[in-house]
């Protein structure tokens, strides 16, 4: 019998959308007003589930206690109120849009939790874009 349970979270990061091989125009074109050079911010809802059996012995999937504890130190702690493109080391090559961040949340993840599991990150940078990712 597979389970899932999930972890809420939070953090606040600026960003710049664009591509340094594009023009500024170009980069207006497809980025929008994301593509602001002076960046802009957004208060990202992040929830992070694992699923698998459960343990007989503590009745747990994961212990909960555990996952909040990674998410703090592996996430929130390296984006939270950064500037993704200049303060993450992630982001210094890659475009931070909601799908490039939570692939590396997934990838900072991944090696803590145990490899029988099934790990799924869920990003919201706003109450109605989300973007969902599993490896």
């Amino acid at each position: 019998m597979k389970v899932k349970v999930s972890r809420k979270a939070h953090f606040n990061s600026a960003h710049r959308l664009h591509n340094k091989d594009w023009d500024a125009e170009k980069n207006k074109a497809v980025f929008g007003l994301c593509s602001n050079p002076n960046y802009h911010g957004h208060n990202y809802e992040l929830i992070v589930s694992v699923a698998g059996e459960i343990d007989p012995t503590t009745g747990f999937v994961m212990d909960m206690k555990v996952l909040k504890d990674l998410i703090k130190e592996k996430i929130e702690k390296a984006l939270d109120h950064k500037n993704l493109n200049i303060e993450v080391p992630e982001f210094k090559e890659l475009n931070p849009t909601a799908e490039n961040i939570a692939v590396v949340i997934w990838n900072k993840l991944r090696p803590e939790i145990d490899a029988t599991k099934d790990l799924e990150v869920v990003l919201y940078e706003t109450p109605r874009n989300y973007v969902t990712y599993s490896g």
